[in-house]
């Protein structure tokens, strides 16, 4: 199937978000289309798979024009995307999940969809229960599972937005070597969204550059990362400085803590964590980091011990009350949980900052405004928070979060992000901890917890070990971390 796109132009109010583009996609290639956050790749990939229309422009499959007024058009033509985040039911098990869209009438057929489901996962090396509720799945298994579902709706392109976002290194490792496999010995087309350029360079062998709405770019792989960034951005960017704050009193301190993660239970958890300090949280997928990022947050209990905060324990304490303390914490599902959709940017700063039974809209927006320009989200304050792009939802995520805290408690806070994006993020979290607040933070990116911890909990079969010494080794900080997650005993220097 070869797929191309002329001309395809989308403007919001007075944004172009896609300007002109033409691209073409050959039958059994792997591509990579690249941007900086709000380049306009997501528009262009949600007009190809049929979310929405282009204002001019045609679609051309093997030479015919299309036409899409649904998802359901383009998958019947064999187009497929996985958003970044997974368009699924939490509240229906896996293989209801993996049935949605299927014609089979009013009796469909369950045993035969277990058989598929089944047959999909273990053909890409994923393991999904049919039985289990997608809402206690993690990020990256609720990705699996829409991958598995579009390829059995017979997806023959398939977009990937974001897909190694929240799975470990291994997974990583699983799904490339299942995508390469696609495309070689089945003829599927893949196209990779993704500002991880490392698995740019790992996976595809063509790559488009979009900045501004416009094509300004087109190359081969292998092209070295310093030659996307330039395209992406206009010019090379150094790499982030890394500097310590100052540490003050003790901020947080859990003692024999144990609770439930999604694969395990945590035992005999212990942490103290001081003003200033940046303490990042490692590990596979469900191992229990960001279990106990929210049981800090007060979102999840324990099963024993406790966590105190500036000397008081919190159990029994909700989030409001955390929130009163100085505690505010950031999930990595943005409009699951850290965003309502339906609401503007302004609604969101009104409901997180204004006080009271009234609300001065006026100040509202202006203070939504400020912070647009001081995150450089790309969006109006009156722009429904849905309609940014998945890096911009998360940048007003971090916007949001309250001045003067005690500790931030991030999951995964440059989900998303393109290289710039994430560097200017720091630039704020940091500027936060030089303030006097403390930071815990998961990131499924080694690399982002080498740079910007200054401790790391590793958590790895039921134990969380803390590494203190990361920045004194001679050899590779992210191989050491990864070998602690893989199971090896951690030796302190």
């Amino acid at each position: 199937m070869h797929v191309e796109l002329h001309h395809i132009t989308k403007t919001f109010g007075g944004l172009r978000a896609n300007d002109a583009l033409s691209l073409s996609f050959a039958e059994g290639r792997i591509y990579a289309l690249l941007g900086e956050n709000g380049a306009g790749k997501s528009t262009l990939m949600k007009i190809l798979s049929g979310y929405q229309p282009p204002d001019s422009g045609q679609i051309l499959i093997d030479g015919r024009a299309v036409t899409f007024e649904t998802p359901a058009d383009a998958l019947r033509c064999g187009i497929g995307m996985l958003h970044q985040d997974p368009l699924d039911v939490p509240n229906l098990t896996v293989l209801d999940n993996f049935m949605l869209g299927r014609r089979e009438g009013l009796l469909p057929k369950r045993k035969a969809a277990r058989a598929a489901l089944e047959q999909h996962a273990a053909r890409l090396g994923f393991h999904l229960d049919p039985f289990r509720y997608v809402d206690s799945l993690t990020i990256g298994e609720r990705q699996q599972l829409e991958i598995v579902r579009l390829l059995s709706l017979g997806a023959r392109l398939l977009i990937l937005d974001e897909p190694t976002t929240g799975i470990s290194a291994e997974q990583k490792q699983t799904l490339f070597s299942s995508l390469k496999r696609l495309a070689a010995q089945e003829g599927m087309t893949i196209i990779l969204v993704s500002h991880k350029l490392e698995d740019v360079a790992a996976l595809c062998e063509e790559v488009y550059v979009l900045r501004g709405g416009k094509l300004v770019g087109h190359r081969h792989m292998p092209t070295s990362i310093d030659e996307l960034v330039t395209l992406m951005f206009g010019q090379s960017l150094p790499p982030p400085a890394r500097r310590q704050s100052a540490l003050g009193e003790e901020i947080l301190r859990a003692e024999a803590v144990s609770l439930t993660a999604r694969r395990l239970t945590v035992r005999d958890l212990w942490l103290s964590v001081r003003r200033g300090e940046v303490i990042g949280l490692a590990g596979l997928d469900g191992s229990g980091q960001s279990d106990f990022l929210r049981a800090c947050a007060g979102l999840q209990p324990l099963n024993g011990g406790r966590i105190l905060i500036g000397g008081i324990p919190i159990r029994g304490k909700g989030y409001a009350e955390l929130l009163r303390m100085g505690v505010a914490y950031a999930p990595s599902g943005r409009l699951e949980e850290g965003l309502v959709d339906g609401l503007t940017l302004t609604e969101h700063f009104a409901l997180a900052r204004a006080g009271g039974a009234w609300i001065n809209w006026r100040a509202m927006t202006a203070l939504a405004a400020e912070q647009i320009g001081r995150y450089n989200i790309r969006g109006m304050p009156h722009s429904p928070v849905q309609t940014l792009s998945g890096g911009n939802q998360q940048r007003a995520l971090i916007a949001l979060l309250p001045e003067n805290l005690r500790l931030l408690l991030l999951e995964d806070p440059t989900r998303g992000l393109d290289v710039e994006s994430t560097a200017w993020v720091w630039q704020q979290l940091l500027a936060r901890r030089d303030q006097g607040a403390a930071i815990l933070f998961t990131s499924p990116d080694l690399d982002e917890i080498v740079t910007y911890s200054d401790r790391v909990l590793v958590f790895c079969d039921g134990r969380a070990t803390l590494v203190s010494d990361l920045a004194a080794s001679t050899r590779n900080p992210a191989e050491q971390l990864g070998e602690l997650i893989g199971g090896k005993v951690y030796e302190p220097r």
